[in-house]
């Protein structure tokens, strides 16, 4: 398991750089940052993967909700 400081810095860096992809309209942007991360310090990496992954798929998810409650709300409202 990564030090705590390791993870809070993958954690900021994760949330900036999620941040910037979603501003200049690039989805894979985190890998190149990973790539960065990784010539350096491998931990740094897997850490920042970790979070970029864990914050993507979280808001896949609540966009699947949200998607599935439009979808019902839209049904009922039809009938």
């Amino acid at each position: 398991m990564a030090d705590p400081v390791v993870i809070e810095m993958a954690n900021k860096l994760a949330e900036e750089c999620l941040a910037v992809q979603n501003e200049i309209g690039d989805d894979r942007l985190f890998m190149q940052v990973g790539d960065v991360l990784g010539a350096s310090s491998q931990t740094l990496e897997e850490a920042f993967l970790t979070a970029i992954r864990t914050r993507m798929a979280n808001d896949a998810g609540r966009k699947f909700l949200a998607q599935k409650l439009k979808t019902h709300e839209a049904s009922k409202s039809a009938e």
